[in-house]
């Protein structure tokens, strides 16, 4: 994971309750986090709370982490179509700096209110706040 390569990045403090039977990192903890960072990033994105996931490609565990490891979650955009955004996602341990894995291809779609694919307007990522929506989806509407 290069700098140039991912555009927004977290951690995650690996914790008894995301553990596996074998006293490493249960797999689906780690996808529950990444298709959160990626909605958020989404969100950020195409200025709009009502975006989902649509696809992941193929995903390849080939390292884990145990309890008290720190990962790192990086994700970029990689096309912004007419009403989706496609990223990619890579994970790694900081601490042995292995990879743990990568997902080539997340796709989120743009939703409008009556949750139908709506067209974005966005062809590139932006890096401040302008698109982030101004009121929470649990408040719209009242």
């Amino acid at each position: 994971m290069t700098s140039g390569d991912i555009t927004f990045h977290t951690r995650k403090w690996v914790r008894p309750e995301d553990l596996n039977a074998n006293g490493t990192l249960f797999g689906g903890s780690l996808l529950r986090w990444i298709d959160e960072e990626a909605a958020i990033y989404a969100i950020v994105q195409l200025g709009n709370g009502n975006a989902v996931t649509k696809y992941m490609s193929e995903i390849n565990f080939v390292s884990s982490a145990v309890q008290g490891d720190l990962i790192e979650m990086g994700l970029t955009a990689t096309h912004f179509g007419r009403t989706s955004l496609t990223m990619r996602a890579e994970v790694r341990n900081m601490f042995t700096r292995e990879s743990i894995l990568t997902i080539e291809k997340i796709v989120f779609v743009n939703l409008d209110d009556d949750g139908l694919p709506a067209p974005h307007g966005y062809t590139s990522i932006t890096y401040d706040r302008d698109r982030v929506p101004y009121q929470h989806l649990g408040t719209a509407g009242r």
